[in-house]
């Protein structure tokens, strides 16, 4: 039951972190004294269920969300568990792990000489194209455009497009595809 304990003190001392109160403005705001409050983030209190109501209600959030394992407040992903595929030579892989609506961004990295046909995305998308790192050459329906490091090319999502290297060394670029053009 030490672990509760644990939990309840990291849990408090987050949540009122990241709504910015001191230890007396959540204790005002709970109607319990702050030497308690400072107590039970201690991690030493063994707190009554009323103590425990009043500290969620002040902090709207469930009790189980103070004696729960604290949540981490950041989350590591190792590149190799990023999705990624093969497009012949060229390598594509996400740069975020979770999918979100009407927004696709991709890492690609195109070896010296290689070409790859971009894969045309639904209508009324808007592709944002940075170049990382390489010289590439896009090439959008009819028309071309040279990209050194920094450049950028924006375009129609659901136009044909492919990508070529033509400098010397691998070229990495990412592509950016909203659902609708974002705004500026």
């Amino acid at each position: 039951m030490d672990y509760i304990s644990s939990n309840l003190a990291l849990n408090v001392r987050q949540l009122r972190s990241a709504r910015q109160l001191s230890q007396a403005q959540l204790a005002q705001i709970a109607g319990i004294p702050r030497p308690t409050l400072a107590h039970l983030e201690s991690g030493a209190a063994n707190p009554t269920l009323s103590v425990l109501m009043r500290i969620a209600s002040a902090l709207q959030v469930l009790i189980e969300e103070l004696v729960a394992p604290p949540r981490s407040l950041v989350r590591h992903v190792p590149v190799e568990d990023l999705h990624h595929r093969q497009r012949g030579e060229a390598t594509v892989r996400h740069v975020l792990p979770d999918a979100i609506r009407g927004l696709s961004w991709e890492r690609m990295e195109l070896p010296a000489g290689v070409q790859a046909v971009g894969i045309p995305h639904a209508r009324g998308t808007q592709k944002y194209v940075a170049s990382e790192q390489g010289q590439m050459v896009i090439t959008v329906g009819e028309e071309q455009i040279r990209l050194a490091p920094g450049d950028v090319a924006v375009f129609r999502g659901d136009q044909r497009h492919r990508y070529e290297n033509v400098g010397p060394v691998v070229a990495v670029c990412f592509g950016l595809v909203t659902a609708a053009p974002i705004a500026g």
